[in-house]
């Protein structure tokens, strides 16, 4: 800004548009922050019992009022653009929402690493998945409306709705009867570009174990989570990381 302002009406437009999207960010941290506290004061379970609650209340209101502000039209509470928009497009937001989550998890890895390094950036990332996969479990169950003890069955329709999902190259191997399959990262979007760069694989493998463990635990507390391999560890061309899942009947 050229000069100081009295309050945030006085600003210019481009100032004023950019201030508008840095509110966008304070109520997404704001949001993450009361969920972090209940999930301190009253355990996870009461967390997201709120969190249902205030986001679905939230979202209506915020909804509600842009779409006054910003004159559109609003269908079953969403955008009636984005619910009308074709399949193709709907597919290019999807992949691009997804592409931005991933961006976002990356920037968050280097502004750590740049500032204090790679052991505290890998101890803070693992310990975020420790977080994220389990709420990421929640979420897709509750929008598959899964049962708690959803099995194996449950497990492999939910890696399908997983971010991951939308940007890499996965499968399963299903071959090892009813107790157990393979999953395997067949095309990893940031081990691709490192390849692509003729960089080592990134040591992911401290990240993955908590990641798929505590995803595989939340959709089914039976469910347990062996790595066939992840990098560091060496691997064949056709995956980058493979894991087996099993349950106890």
């Amino acid at each position: 800004m050229e000069k100081s302002k009295e309050n945030a009406f006085d600003l210019e437009q481009g100032d004023k548009c950019r201030f508008i999207v840095d509110m966008f960010n304070r109520i997404i941290v704001h949001h993450a922050l009361w969920f972090n506290e209940v999930k301190h004061q009253m355990g996870m379970e009461k967390a997201l019992q709120a969190l249902e609650t205030a986001t679905e209340k939230s979202l209506s209101i915020q909804m509600k009022r842009l779409s006054q502000v910003l004159d559109f039209e609003l269908k079953d509470g969403l955008p009636a653009s984005l619910v009308n928009m074709n399949e193709k497009t709907q597919t290019a937001v999807m992949n691009a929402v997804a592409k931005n989550w991933l961006v976002n998890d990356g920037v968050w890895f280097q502004a750590v690493e740049f500032n204090r390094g790679m052991i505290d950036a890998k101890r803070c990332n693992d310990s975020c998945w420790a977080q994220f996969s389990p709420y990421e479990a929640w979420a897709v169950k509750k929008f598959l409306n899964l049962p708690d003890a959803s099995g194996l069955d449950g497990l492999k329709q939910a890696l399908n709705f997983r971010m991951y999902a939308m940007i890499n190259k996965q499968s399963i191997i299903d071959d090892e009867g009813h107790d157990s399959f393979v999953f395997q990262m067949n095309d990893c979007r940031v081990q691709s570009a490192r390849k692509r760069k003729n960089l080592a694989d990134y040591p992911c493998k401290s990240g993955g174990v908590v990641e798929y463990t505590y995803f595989a635990r939340a959709i089914d507390p039976r469910i347990t989570t062996e790595c066939i391999g992840c990098p560091p560890d060496e691997h064949p061309e056709e995956w980058y990381c493979a894991w087996r899942f099993s349950i106890e009947r």
